[in-house]
């Protein structure tokens, strides 16, 4: 059986939605148990998640075998009046980094 993700206490600017589609942004081919780890979720959460953003058009997938392939609507507007207008393309800019950025970004030093 899987571990259990410890749970993030507070607030946070990005919803779980949304860290689970720039997880698969970065990774199409992503194991629901990677998005999980790496979102700090369980397997479930990304499962109900997922079958959101399936459900209203922001995402859809291919099965081959046993590895899905997601595929993303990058024109589809978020969902929030506030940001009406704003399509997924314009989110993702922003969470996800290509390679040559991620390799240019040095690491940042923690403060002490």
């Amino acid at each position: 059986m899987a571990e259990v993700p410890e749970p993030h206490t507070g607030w946070t600017f990005i919803t779980n939605h949304a860290r689970v589609l720039a997880a698969i942004a970065d990774n199409p081919n992503v194991r629901i148990r990677d998005i999980a780890a790496h979102c700090r979720l369980t397997e479930r959460a990304v499962q109900r998640i997922i079958s959101d953003l399936e459900r209203d058009g922001y995402l859809s997938h291919r099965r081959d075998g046993r590895t899905n392939t997601y595929f993303i609507e990058p024109d589809k507007v978020l969902r929030h009046p506030a940001e009406a207008g704003l399509a997924v393309a314009s989110l993702l800019s922003l969470l996800v980094q290509d390679e040559t950025e991620r390799v240019r970004q040095p690491v940042a030093r923690q403060r002490r």
